[in-house]
């Protein structure tokens, strides 16, 4: 007797841009785990609250590092690593005893989402469903109000953990630019563009789709002012139809 793991996508942040198949599994989950900082309630629990049966089991992954250590440090690897072996050996042991459990993921599971790391230890061992979920990036592009890529633009997705001088190249050579993990690492993300030249033409989506939601030129934010959950976006100018009918 076995159960299944369900990764529930959930979108940008907005409820209601939850997906019909997401919302369906979500309201009749018996177990669902999400991950979360100790002491929070956590971004994705959040974006469910209201939704899940009174009796509902909780199962939170509470990281063990978010921004303590550098993300490339040796002791951060081997804390993550040990944290998703102990949760896809919890999960997996749950899952046994013929229960489904539902799995949280903010945007789309498969694009820098935290789930991938708990996918590849389970998905040999126990039956894995991944429901997509509209990634958070194009819920702050629709925010803004601006269409992301024209014609044949080249859209980026860069993270702001990249060294100065990679942000540097890449934004160089690209026609749109989505900048994701900037946190305290806006500093170094607002010197790249304005090296590359591109500093005019960032925005800064805050809470993109949520309740505080903030949008504001990149350039016009205090340079201390590095919200966690935020994402820089530089539109592309490229090829459109004209009046005349030509591109």
């Amino acid at each position: 007797m076995t159960g299944r793991i369900i990764c529930a996508g959930l979108g940008p942040g907005d409820p209601d841009l939850i997906s019909v198949r997401s919302d369906r599994v979500i309201r009749g989950a018996a177990h669902i785990a999400y991950f979360r900082k100790a002491g929070r309630q956590g971004q994705a629990r959040r974006i469910v609250e209201g939704m899940l049966t009174p009796d509902v089991r909780e199962h939170a992954m509470e990281y063990p590092v978010t921004t303590e250590l550098p993300f490339d440090s040796p002791d951060y690897i081997r804390l993550l690593s040990g944290f998703y072996d102990d949760w896809a050996a919890q999960l997996k042991a749950l899952v046994a005893t013929g229960v489904d459990v539902v799995v949280l993921c903010e945007g789309d599971p498969f694009l820098y989402g935290s789930f991938m790391h708990l996918y590849v230890r389970l998905k040999d061992h126990v039956p894995v469903e991944v429901i997509p979920g509209i990634p958070g990036m194009v819920g702050c592009w629709h925010a803004s109000g601006v269409p992301m890529t024209w014609g044949d633009d080249v859209l980026t997705v860069l993270m702001g953990t990249l060294p100065e001088a990679e942000l540097i190249r890449h934004m160089q050579g690209a026609d749109a630019l989505a900048i994701m993990k900037t946190g305290r690492n806006l500093p170094r993300v607002r010197r790249a563009l304005a090296v590359a030249g591109r500093l005019e033409e960032a925005w800064l989506i805050e809470r993109g789709t949520m309740p505080g939601q903030r949008i504001a030129r990149l350039a016009e934010v205090e340079a201390a002012d590095c919200p966690y959950f935020a994402i820089v976006l530089v539109h592309g100018q490229g090829r459109r139809p004209t009046a005349g009918g030509d591109e």
